[in-house]
């Protein structure tokens, strides 16, 4: 049974202050990086899955790994290979003898049977391999054998890609990609950000986080967005951002007819209502706002719009476009 809404400014404090100490302590081990910090935890409480792009050594995993930590989540990594097979992720039966002296069929969980994943380079695995995570990530629940297994709450999957090695990977279909709920670019850290990487990494002891909540800390935490109001003229904003982004809407400048193949569908609209409302949590806020809206409308377009071929000739990119699209606001 979900946690009741939170509705007194008791329990509006409270979740405030749960949620100024997860960023505190997430400080404590990550440096740098904290927008997608900052994003990472919004797709947290929104239930939203997220797929992060990087080159190596960007601390994908590390980060995933903390926010595990730190939120008292049960914690699994997946390295996805060309050989990898669906059961390799969902488990699958085996046939092992009882005490009688018989024999009969047992499912033997796989590492999808945990509250947070992380999918590390989900583009090097076939697509009948990614396409096991399909039903695990919209449905919540897994069939194995012919029966249906329901995943614990909280249920999220955090993927990563490489972006400048494509030989030998399976790039992730749209209607895939669309199953995430941010697309997040993190980029290499800043001359001082790295020093202090080098003063906390190269020494006898690296630094930790604590844990300062549990599973069912983090769904009440969910709960409480849905709390978070989110004024009309905000709610307006955003499906004028979306409709704007599809070339064959009335709302579409000639720019996006010239430069956009499909734009950002209803998926999008309800991503940007959720994550207004959860950054507007993490930053205290009584409501979502114009700012929220801005802070997280890359993260859940990029993926969701397709320049055609005379961006690509034009050399204009689908961040240019987003830019385009909030100049209009």
């Amino acid at each position: 049974m979900s946690p009741p809404p939170l509705s007194t400014h008791t329990e509006w404090d409270h979740v405030l202050k749960q949620a100024a100490r997860i960023r505190e302590e997430t400080a404590r081990v990550i440096v740098g990086q904290n927008v997608v910090v900052e994003h990472l935890l919004t797709a947290l409480l929104c239930r939203g899955h997220c797929l992060l792009v990087g080159v190596p050594g960007l601390a994908k995993t590390l980060l995933v790994s903390t926010l595990g930590k730190i939120l008292g989540l049960k914690f699994q990594r997946i390295q996805f290979t060309p050989d990898l097979m669906p059961t390799d992720i969902l488990g699958s039966e085996v046939l092992q003898e009882t005490p009688g002296g018989g024999r009969s069929f047992n499912f033997v969980p796989g590492p999808i049977f945990a509250n947070l994943i992380l999918a590390d380079e989900i583009n090097r695995t076939p697509p009948k391999t990614q396409a096991a995570l399909l039903e695990a990530m919209q449905e919540k629940q897994v069939t194995v054998a012919g029966k249906t297994r329901a995943l614990e709450e909280p249920f999220l999957v955090f993927a990563t890609q490489n972006p400048i090695e494509h030989e030998g990977t399976y790039p992730l279909p749209e209607a895939q990609l669309d199953r995430f709920f941010f697309q997040l670019k993190l980029d290499y850290p800043t001359m001082a950000e790295e020093a202090e990487v080098l003063a906390r990494t190269t020494g006898k002891a690296s630094p930790t986080a604590d844990a300062v909540l549990d599973a069912p800390g983090l769904i009440q935490l969910q709960e409480a967005v849905l709390d978070v109001p989110v004024p009309d003229h905000v709610t307006q904003a955003i499906l004028h951002l979306t409709h704007r982004s599809r070339p064959g809407s009335e709302l579409a400048d000639d720019f996006i007819k010239n430069y956009v193949a499909w734009g950002a569908g209803p998926r999008a609209s309800q991503s940007l209502v959720r994550a207004a409302r959860a950054l507007a949590l993490l930053r205290g806020q009584a409501a979502a706002s114009m700012e929220e809206v801005k802070a997280v409308a890359a993260p859940v377009m990029r993926h969701r719009i397709l320049p055609n071929y005379n961006a690509t000739g034009d050399n204009i990119t689908v961040e240019q476009i987003i830019e385009h699209l909030l100049a209009k606001l």
